[in-house]
């Protein structure tokens, strides 16, 4: 038991921009990086399987380089399906961001039901900064929203707003969150802020990627 599942987007298209987008790099790189680091396998699953555009492609970010030269990258172009995946062989489950995420996540059954699992199998769920809205529709078996009633954060509105991208994309993450009974919380624009309620954890923008990792990792480690 030391697999953790990441999630990754398939979408590519930035609403009707005429832009491209996809997972954004540092919020794969900066958990993989503390996770792998202390031992764990990181498996990468989307919602169709195969390939994931990414969106943040820095290498001046060493992290970042670390990654893409490291064997997991290829499996980025190559993801599981959900299909493929057995809850029960892991102990974390993590959403990167990116606003492609806002397209294919919320609605996918098979992830919702890959995470109502594997948390209440005991096991960790996070996301960053656009990773939340695989959350939104998640239930447990209890029929409740795994969000409602929890501490959360994620992309704010604001931030959405600063990007002029909250008419583009399909809803408000913050709002949603709260609509599904989350207590949200966030700081500043793009400043560094997690949120941790029991094995929920969940990081406000790409600043935040590496502190959640270090907060996934304290806990499956106890």
């Amino acid at each position: 038991m030391n697999k953790i599942l990441f999630v990754l987007t398939n979408h590519s298209d930035l609403g009707n921009t005429g832009e491209k987008t996809g997972f954004y790099l540092s919020e794969l790189t900066h958990p993989w990086e503390v996770l792998t680091s202390a031992g764990y396998k990181v498996d990468f699953v989307s919602p169709n399987g195969g390939l994931c555009p990414i969106d943040g492609y820095d290498l001046n970010d060493p992290i970042n380089k670390k990654f893409v030269e490291s064997s997991d990258f290829a499996k980025t172009k190559n993801t599981k399906n959900p299909s493929e995946i057995d809850p029960k062989e892991y102990v974390a489950l993590h959403f990167v961001g990116g606003h492609g995420t806002m397209w294919d996540f919320p609605d996918n059954i098979s992830l919702q039901n890959i995470t109502s699992q594997i948390y209440e199998n005991g096991g960790v769920v996070s996301a960053v900064c656009h990773g939340p809205s695989g959350l939104v529709n998640v239930k447990l078996s209890n029929g409740q929203y795994l969000v409602s009633g929890k501490k959360v954060n994620s992309f704010t509105n604001e931030e959405e707003k600063e990007k002029k991208l909250d008419n583009i994309v399909p809803f408000l993450l913050e709002s949603k969150l709260i609509e599904r009974g989350g207590i949200f919380e966030k700081s500043a624009n793009w400043q560094e802020h997690i949120t941790v309620d029991q094995r929920l954890i969940t990081g406000q923008n790409p600043a935040s990627a590496k502190k959640l990792g270090e907060e996934v990792l304290k806990i499956i480690k106890n």
